[in-house]
């Protein structure tokens, strides 16, 4: 998670920063390592079959690559996914070829939401989702670090912008 302008909370001068908020890379950086991890054991497999003699489909050769994929696939979405918190909104900015950003005021957010699967809990991680006044949708990033900090942070900055 990067933090524009410092700290969750605000500067010692009492004035509110702004905080961006991203995916988390953990599970990137983890999808990565068993990728090559496996790519790995299939080139170690294939060069000991080619010593051997033994013929090994080419196919054998596609699963590192299939599984790359998933990384990267999850790399690209974390690109192009940011929250920006500011003193009195929030920004959800998604999309890499079509841009949708939607800005919420604070003062109508009315819900925010963390869910903690068994994986996340460990690495402190979670999904954070919004809900606004007049407004049925939630919007939900997934996977992002110290969920909770950032829910508490967005419902103080909606309550301090409302009084």
């Amino acid at each position: 998670m990067r933090r524009g302008g410092g700290t969750i909370g605000g500067g010692k001068d009492g004035t509110v920063s702004d905080v961006t908020i991203k995916p988390t890379a953990k599970f990137l950086k983890a999808g990565t390592v068993v990728a090559a991890l496996v790519f790995l054991a299939l080139e170690t497999e294939c060069l000991i079959s080619w010593n051997k003699n033994e013929t090994v489909g080419a196919w054998v050769m596609l699963l590192p690559v299939l599984l790359l994929l998933w990384p990267a696939v999850r790399a690209m979405r974390r690109r192009f996914t940011t929250i920006t918190l500011t003193a009195d909104r929030l920004r959800l900015e998604t999309g890499a070829f079509s841009r949708t950003t939607r800005t919420v005021q604070l003062s109508k957010l009315q819900d925010v939401r963390v869910d903690q699967r068994f994986m996340q809990r460990i690495f402190s991680v979670g999904d954070l989702s919004i809900e606004t006044a007049g407004q049925a949708s939630r919007e939900t990033i997934h996977n992002v670090d110290n969920p909770q900090a950032l829910a508490d942070e967005m419902m103080n900055r909606a309550q301090r912008g409302a009084t």
